[in-house]
């Protein structure tokens, strides 16, 4: 029998499929569709910082000045119409899907900066989520911030969200520093029992015609799980808490590398979009046929198998192996 169990964040997990935060977590049924067809646990869909600091009115026309500008959001945040701006829903929310679902639930607060909205982590413990995921979308365009800021600001809000709480706090980053490992220790010691890599910030094009910028946000790929696979595996066993991957988790095969790096658990959304939350089961089918063909008899037993510190050639993750893969394409 294939033991699939995991842990991470301190709970238990059946095994190792988890649905990100996207659109798709704000209907019960697709909740409960998710945990039939076989996720593990499941990232709520956001809940804002503008939602809960600013004015309703001085929000609608933020809301209009563009679209999907978070990378979990297809639709951005909808018409106010359309979309209830305080907190009580979702805090309502989650006490619903906690009575209708028997596996985990995070929660997901995403912001950039230190203020009074932090107390929704709180209330959001309070509801009885499992745990929270603090998904920071912090874009840096002020020309006077340096590293350093960029860095305290970080380490500033995990400092706020966790002395605010206790249960486990994982932090949603993406992976623009100069020092992912130093960043990464900081983290964790600023409090954070998980890293989720990594945040696919937006990125906007050009339509020539119009004379526009666009917002434009394209589904992942299983070419985008390189670079995850990458910084998990240098980061296993360097730091103590838990690793998970997100972007790019599209097939059996995406979740086996996440593993075999380092990851406690796999995330995806952008593929439940593409193929349907049933393909959950059909994922961790192919996951269980694999590794029967291949003789393993748990997920425990691969994680970390292909780290740095595991493999025969650990200069691969690192600048060694730059001269030898462009001489590759070398006539």
């Amino acid at each position: 029998m294939i033991d699939l169990s995991t842990s991470y964040l301190g709970l238990t997990l059946k095994n190792p499929l988890v649905v990100s935060a996207s659109p798709l977590n704000e209907k019960l049924d697709n909740l409960k569709l998710m945990e039939e067809k076989g996720a593990a646990a499941i990232v709520l869909h956001s809940l804002f910082e503008e939602q809960l600091t600013l004015e309703s009115i001085e929000l609608d026309t933020r809301l209009t000045q563009g679209t999907e500008s978070y990378a979990e959001a297809i639709t951005y945040l909808p018409d106010l119409n359309h979309y209830n701006l305080g907190p009580e829903n979702y805090l309502e929310y989650i006490q619903k899907a906690k009575k209708t679902l028997n596996i985990p639930l995070i929660a997901s607060l995403n912001g950039t900066s230190e203020g009074t909205w932090v107390k929704y982590a709180k209330q959001i413990e309070d509801a009885g989520a499992d745990a929270l995921e603090l998904n920071i979308y912090y874009l840096p365009t002020h020309f006077d911030n340096t590293g350093e800021m960029v860095e305290k600001n970080y380490i500033d809000l995990i400092k706020s969200v966790r002395s605010n709480t206790k249960f486990p706090l994982s932090v949603k980053v993406g992976p623009y520093f100069s020092s992912m490992g130093n960043m990464a220790k900081k983290i964790e010691a600023a409090g954070a029992n998980g890293l989720v890599l990594f945040n696919r910030f937006y990125q906007p094009d050009f339509d020539i015609e119009n004379l526009e910028v666009v917002p434009n946000l394209n589904l992942s790929r299983s070419e985008s799980l390189r670079l995850r696979l990458r910084w998990v595996a240098i980061l296993y066993n360097n730091i103590k808490a838990d690793l998970a991957i997100t972007g790019g988790i599209h097939s059996h095969v995406d979740v086996l590398k996440a593993m075999m790096a380092g990851a406690k658990v796999a995330m995806m959304a952008s593929v439940l979009f593409e193929k349907g939350i049933p393909y959950l089961e059909s994922m961790l089918n192919d996951l269980v046929t694999w590794m029967e063909e291949h003789e393993y008899q748990s997920i425990q037993q691969m994680q970390g198998s292909m780290s740095q510190k595991s493999v025969k050639e650990p200069e691969r993750f690192e600048r060694a192996n730059y001269v030898r893969v462009l001489s590759s394409y070398l006539l």
